[in-house]
């Protein structure tokens, strides 16, 4: 995915360069500062985005942010109608995303919620307006559940026993959450996340224990490595 993203970024560079060097030359006039051209600033990257991200719901909401304001900056629509029309759209949007992943439910909730249906050892922990580091030394590990709230949380899987597919429940409000995974598993993840996202950079291997990721991020973000 950076790779994709780091060859659509020198795609815009290049444009962006190529209609600057023929303005110059007087070959084209086109007009850079247009109306609303600092839209662009929020319309790229969340275009951007949608094709290099695992989450794409805050991508989505951002781009049609975007281009309301651009279409408001064009005379197309009027301001008075931006917050009508926009806060109707961002609540579909993610009442879309909530029920595609209602009736698709992912692997990670159905190993947390079996493993509260048996009994077993769930960790658990939540750090709000505070930091919070989490070893699972030595220890068989089957799921846990995570939570920051205006705090970040650092769990560090390296050193744990994961002999079985296993899970994560996580949950970044205005807050982050670093996992540490060991070589030899996979992470697949399932997300709802509204202006945040969860970044998985492990690689897939063969024939190995995978672990299940189901986050919900608002203004909060994932970093799974």
């Amino acid at each position: 995915m950076r790779k994709i993203s780091r060859i659509l970024w020198g795609i815009v560079l290049v444009i962006i360069g190529v209609v600057f060097s023929l303005n110059a030359l007087d070959i084209t006039d086109v007009n850079v500062f247009f109306d609303g051209w600092w839209t662009l600033f929020i319309i790229i990257p969340c275009a951007i985005g949608l094709f290099t991200e695992h989450e794409k719901t805050g991508n989505i909401i951002g781009v049609a942010v975007g281009v309301f304001l651009l279409l408001c900056c064009q005379n197309i629509l009027s301001f008075s109608m931006l917050w009508k029309l926009l806060v109707p759209a961002i609540i579909i949007i993610v009442g879309l995303k909530m029920v595609f992943t209602g009736i698709f439910a992912n692997k990670a909730n159905e190993i947390i919620k079996k493993m509260k249906i048996e009994g077993k050892d769930l960790k658990s922990s939540c750090a709000v307006f505070s930091g919070c580091n989490i070893k699972y030394d030595g220890e068989v590990f089957e799921g846990a559940e995570l939570t920051a709230v205006f705090g970040s949380i650092d769990c560090d899987l390296r050193s744990a026993i994961i002999q079985n597919d296993c899970a994560l429940q996580l949950s970044a409000i205005f807050g982050g959450i670093d996992i540490l995974v060991p070589d030899n598993v996979n992470v697949k993840v399932s997300s709802n996340c509204i202006f945040g996202g969860i970044s998985n950079r492990t690689a897939v291997k063969k024939e190995a224990p995978t672990i299940y990721v189901s986050g919900t991020c608002m203004f909060g973000g994932v970093e799974i490595k």
